[in-house]
């Protein structure tokens, strides 16, 4: 069944109003589907299960992007010395 974003927009609207917000998703997204190129046919059959919307307040203040989070268990490297950064033992004169 292949809907037309007409006629989706009017299915998402109906949903809503239902109460039924998981339908009115799906119709939504389809719709943005729809605006981006896809047809209908590809647009019915899309999986959306592991899309993530972004949420408010996950953007920085005054930039246009996302704050990234890292990986579960990742630990940033250590912090080099800046003192012996770019630094080699074998200019250096030793003292007695």
């Amino acid at each position: 069944m292949s809907d037309s974003i007409e006629s989706l927009y009017r299915r998402m609207e109906r949903a809503a109003l239902a109460l039924d917000f998981e339908e009115a998703k799906r119709c939504r997204d389809q719709i943005a589907l729809l605006r981006g190129g896809a047809t209908p046919d590809e647009a019915e059959r899309a999986d959306f299960a592991g899309l993530e919307r972004q949420e408010p307040g996950a953007m920085g203040l005054g930039t246009s992007q996302q704050r990234l989070t890292p990986p579960p268990g990742w630990k940033p490297p250590a912090k080099p010395d800046p003192l012996t950064a770019g630094r080699s033992s074998k200019g250096r004169r030793r003292r007695p």
